[in-house]
């Protein structure tokens, strides 16, 4: 079998071992190894991503706001054509609701309340006598997930860095201080460090590894696309309730995105979307706006896998050395990619983190004892 040497060998192309390989590519020889046909195909490729600072617990909060910059003025030839379209987030609260809507207010950032006229101004859809309360988040925008992801593939590329597809894991064992990952491919890739962001599958790579799993848990989230005509919807915020039971965001200019907001605990696969929960989804947004569904265009579904606490894994197992977890993204793997893939190479490379010191400890994969409960979906928002 062809045996390669790296410094790094990282497990998984999605938008995390992307990043993570963009960062460390221009001072270690890394490898990216990827079971798909192409990088991305699970969970990164089916994100609608959106920059939302208000999103997440505190940690993905503060690699949400530090990945800002990045977007708006990514480094030259990074992508062909730019990375976000301004897009102000609407937060809808029906009476139920407005309890959750003090508390998201209290602790929000950079958030207004609105009246419903103005919602209405915004949204013609709107229906009478679903509003109690609603907010708007001006400075958020839309994300080009695609040129995100390839633009980081390229910065690998061009610093002398390997994408290896068609490479699945079969055996993983640290010999003499290396990590030996010998895939489907044939080919054998070793390296002192391996780095987990494999998503869904982060916990059986460490098994095959014979690394403890964390108790990740992958998620299935369902989309579907509708047409909103009579209504325009080019120009509309994204809109959710503030309980996070839906939302529904423009898509391809003339169309609009809906979904339950579902979080259903699934296993990793290929996932497929629920036909139930693409109805529940409609359902729910038809309570807050006036459109007629007259069919489903499209549906599909991913993965968004989290830690018991829904807070992110980076940083090195405590017991396999050499073994580094870049795991539990969940739905926040786009909008933090540039500051996660920054901190990942640092904790990596041993360099000093900076500000990112500070979620160190949230983000530790020790954190969690395999013991603890998983919190259910509805905790992890």
């Amino acid at each position: 079998m062809d045996t390669q040497a790296f410094d790094v060998v990282i497990i998984g192309a999605g938008i995390a071992g992307a990043t993570a390989a963009a960062a460390l590519s221009p001072t270690h020889k890394v490898a990216l190894v990827e079971a798909e046909e192409a990088a991305g195909f699970h969970s990164t490729g089916r994100s609608a991503a959106i920059w939302i600072l208000n999103y997440g617990p505190p940690d993905v909060h503060f690699l949400t706001g530090a990945s800002r910059a990045f977007f708006e003025n990514p480094p030259p030839g990074f992508s062909d054509t730019p990375l976000l379209r301004r897009r102000a987030v609407l937060y809808l609260a029906p009476e139920d609701q407005k309890a959750d809507f003090e508390e998201f207010m209290a602790g929000a950032e950079s958030v207004r309340v609105v009246s419903e006229a103005t919602v209405k101004s915004l949204v013609p859809a709107l229906r009478p006598g679903y509003l109690a309360a609603a907010a708007m988040e001006d400075d958020a925008f839309d994300m080009d997930v695609a040129a995100i992801h390839q633009g980081f593939l390229r910065q690998l590329r061009a610093a002398g860095g390997i994408l290896a597809l068609r490479s699945r894991a079969g055996r993983i064992e640290r010999r003499d201080g290396t990590w030996q990952i010998e895939t489907a491919s044939g080919a054998t890739f070793q390296a002192p460090v391996l780095v987990n962001a494999a998503g869904a599958w982060g916990d059986l790579v460490a098994e095959i590894a014979g690394v403890a799993p964390l108790g990740l848990t992958p998620c299935r989230r369902t989309a579907a696309i509708i047409d909103p005509s009579p209504h325009n919807a080019e120009n509309w915020p994204m809109m959710m309730d503030i309980g996070h039971t839906w939302y529904a965001r423009p898509e391809a200019r003339t169309r609009l995105m809906v979904t339950p907001a579902d979080q259903t605990p699934s296993f990793p696969h290929d996932i497929q979307p629920d036909e139930l929960d693409v109805a529940i989804g409609i359902d729910r947004m038809q309570q807050a706006l006036d459109i007629e569904v007259r069919r489903v265009e499209h549906a599909w579904a991913g993965l968004r896998t989290f830690t018991r606490d829904g807070s992110l894994a980076f940083g090195w197992d405590r017991t396999a050395p050499g073994f580094f977890w870049n795991v539990g993204q969940g739905g926040y793997g786009i909008q933090t990619s540039p500051a996660a893939g920054r901190l990942v190479a640092d904790l990596v490379a041993g360099r000093d983190p900076g500000p990112a010191a500070a979620i160190l400890a949230a983000i530790d994969p020790g954190r969690n004892p395999p013991t603890e409960p998983a919190l259910n979906p509805k905790q992890r928002e």
